[in-house]
């Protein structure tokens, strides 16, 4: 179970497909009949929901254990079950309609872990920012302070959902974790947009 907060501004504007898709007049109807929010995709309609921040991953303190006993730990799937204190009694938890994602979810599991290596394996080789040139050069090895925030303004090539959120949830790193593709070469260093507090020497330029 993940936390996420009822006031998150991400609830006024949901954004994640859930659900099949429907004709303009049936999603119409379904809005009025259950109050879902609806939105165009493509040439049909679907439902859509929130997709909040993570704020606390509730079985933490279990996870760490295991992994700790070296267990290989599979959790967080999906981005988690979106959950969240009851308005009126900050006791109980009760499950929220939303989608957490799960790259954002991902990062703050690391965190919680104190994981060493963070990989992200995505259908992209490494990050390219879009600046308007057409031969932009993948970024190898970064800071997040640096080449993330100065040089990717928000759009990458591959898509919003392909490496616009994984670059979301590395530039909140501030420690040795990569966003990858090809899980060997990539533990080794030499391969994907490896993001780390400081570049090593060899590995700049």
């Amino acid at each position: 179970m993940v936390e996420v907060d009822p006031a998150d501004p991400a609830f006024e504007d949901p954004t994640k497909f859930v659900g099949p898709c429907y004709s303009k007049r049936d999603a119409d109807r379904l809005a009025a009949e259950k109050g879902w929010r609806v939105k165009a995709d493509g040439k049909h309609w679907r439902r859509v929901v929130a997709s909040p921040e993570p704020k606390r991953i509730f079985e933490i303190e279990p996870i760490r254990w295991l992994v700790e006993k070296g267990a290989i730990v599979i959790c967080a799937g999906g981005g988690g079950i979106p959950t969240a204190f009851t308005a009126t009694d900050h006791r109980i938890l009760a499950g929220i309609e939303a989608v957490i994602d799960k790259d954002l979810a991902s990062e703050l599991l690391a965190r919680k872990v104190d994981a060493d290596l963070f990989v992200m394996a995505t259908d992209a080789d490494a990050v390219v920012p879009e600046l308007g040139h057409l031969e932009q050069q993948p970024l190898g090895w970064v800071t997040p302070e640096g080449a993330l925030r100065l040089r990717v303004p928000g759009r990458l090539h591959g898509a919003e959902g392909g490496g616009g959120v994984p670059v979301r949830a590395q530039d909140r790193q501030a420690c040795g974790h990569r966003c990858l593709e090809d899980i060997t070469r990539i533990v080794a260093g030499d391969a994907g947009t490896n993001v780390v507090r400081e570049v090593p020497e060899e590995r700049r330029g």
